[in-house]
């Protein structure tokens, strides 16, 4: 936040430099999410695949402790410039999914993985792709949240995660259930197609993932909770 004239609290837009995921409708529905949970202060929250940072600060301005990591260099500096130009603190980390946490848990877990199916075989993303590319079926990165996020949540934690309805919720509704948490879907939003899907639109229709009228993409918002 900053100051303006008045002495007004300000919101800051976050910084995305060239190759760092700016946020988006996905980011926001995430935030709509996060704003609904109930979330004590100096809670423990990892947001995980942070990008700008964006939604690491408004954990932070909430009062929790929040933890940020990202496999990219850019986005980890982005990070760190968002939450000092906001005031809060955040712990930034480097390093693929989970890896920097290791050990650790939280009450709390934010997540918006790249989640666009993507042609290519089985190549891994490279560069600024590998914020949006997730596999053939786009769910490289959606597999190993579910089966790896529930054990950083303590007894009673949450996982907010924030996906497309082309790499299919149900699959992460059933993954995360069968990792031992309470999941379901509770936010929905269509929005126009955005530069990646309008660049595939022929190969995802040919892969049965649009129909041929489709012409907005459905995000989601999932909730796992794990049993006290």
């Amino acid at each position: 936040m900053l100051l303006d004239g008045g002495g007004t609290r300000r919101p800051v837009t976050p910084l995305a430099p060239p190759g760092v995921y700016a946020p988006q409708e996905d980011t926001e529905l995430l935030a709509g999410a996060l704003s609904d949970e109930s979330v004590p202060e100096n809670a423990d929250v990892l947001d995980v695949g942070t990008g700008s940072g964006a939604l690491a600060v408004e954990a932070a301005r909430r009062g929790c402790r929040v933890t940020a990591v990202d496999v990219s260099r850019r986005a980890v500096c982005a990070a760190r410039l968002n939450a000092l130009l906001a005031g809060v603190p955040v712990r930034v980390r480097r390093g693929n999914l989970f890896a920097p946490v290791r050990g650790e848990s939280f009450d709390l877990i934010l997540a918006n993985p790249p989640y666009v199916p993507a042609p290519g075989g089985g190549s891994l993303p490279r560069g600024a792709a590998r914020a949006w590319d997730a596999g053939g079926d786009g769910r490289l990165v959606l597999d190993r949240i579910c089966r790896e996020a529930p054990a950083l949540l303590r007894p009673g934690g949450v996982l907010l995660l924030v996906q497309s309805a082309l790499s299919d919720p149900g699959l992460t509704v059933g993954g995360l259930r069968t990792a031992g948490t309470k999941a379901a879907v509770i936010r929905r939003r269509r929005i126009a197609f955005g530069p990646v899907v309008r660049g595939r639109q022929r190969w995802l229709r040919e892969r049965g993932l649009l129909s041929v009228t489709d012409d907005e993409e459905e995000l989601v918002v999932i909730r796992a909770e794990l049993p006290v």
